[in-house]
C-alpha cells in the first residue's frame, strides 16, 4: 500500500467533520469546508494540512466514501488541522493562478500503479490535456489505458490532483465525477477561453 503526499501549505476556516456514513467509519481529526466557486460548491476534507478528498459538492457524505479505507481508518491530529491555505489556492486557482494547486499536499493510498499515476496526473499542465493514452504512457505503461482511467476514477482529491485534464483519444470529455459541465468549464478556464472573475 502506497500513499500519494506531494508538496507543501495548509492552515484555517472550519466546520464540523462529516456525519458517519453506515458502514464507513468517521474520520477523526479531519476538518470539512465548503466555499462558494464559479463552478459552484466546493468542500475540501483535509487532515493535518493535506488534502484527503475534494469536489463540486455542498455535502461532506459525497466525499467520505472516495477515501481509501487504510486513510479513514487513521486518527488524525486536529491540532495539525490546516485548511486555510488549501482553501486560499482553491482561490487563486480561480483567480487564474492555476499553479496555485500543485503546492498543497494530498493524501491519497492505493497500489503502487496507481499512486504513481497520481502523482504523473499532478504534472500536467493546466490548457494542455493529455488524452488517456498519453497519461498511460507518461505513467509508464502505455497498454495500461484502463488502469490510468481507473488512477482518474479513483482520484478522491479533484481539482488538486487534476484528472479534468484527462481526455478521450477522439477529444471528447470522457467521464467526470463531478458532472462534465464542470470538466469543461476548467478546460475553458485553463486554456483562457472564460473570462477570470
Amino acid at each position: 500500500m502506497s500513499t500519494l503526499s506531494p508538496a507543501a501549505p495548509a492552515a484555517a476556516a472550519t466546520t464540523p467533520a462529516p456525519t458517519p456514513t453506515p458502514g464507513i467509519p468517521r474520520l477523526q481529526g479531519t476538518t470539512t469546508t465548503t466555499i462558494d466557486t464559479p463552478d459552484g460548491a466546493f468542500t475540501v476534507i483535509e487532515a493535518e494540512g493535506a488534502v484527503l478528498s475534494s469536489g463540486w459538492t455542498d455535502t461532506a457524505e459525497d466525499l467520505v466514501g472516495q477515501i481509501h479505507p487504510t486513510i479513514r481508518a487513521t486518527a488524525f491530529d486536529p491540532a495539525a488541522s490546516a485548511p486555510a491555505p488549501i482553501l486560499e489556492a482553491v482561490e487563486r486557482y480561480y483567480d487564474g493562478d492555476f499553479a496555485a494547486i500543485a503546492s498543497v499536499r494530498v493524501r491519497q493510498a492505493s497500489g503502487p500503479f496507481r499512486v504513481h499515476a497520481w502523482e504523473v496526473l499532478r504534472t500536467v499542465e493546466p490548457g494542455a490535456p493529455v488524452t488517456y493514452l498519453q497519461y498511460a504512457e507518461r505513467a509508464g505503461n502505455p497498454a495500461a489505458i484502463r488502469a490510468a482511467a481507473g488512477a482518474c476514477a479513483k482520484n478522491a482529491a479533484a481539482l488538486f490532483v487534476p484528472c479534468h485534464r484527462i481526455i478521450r483519444t477522439d477529444g471528447t470529455l470522457g467521464g467526470f465525477r463531478w458532472g462534465l459541465a464542470v470538466k469543461q468549464r476548467l478546460l475553458d478556464r485553463e486554456a483562457g477561453r472564460l473570462p477570470l472573475p
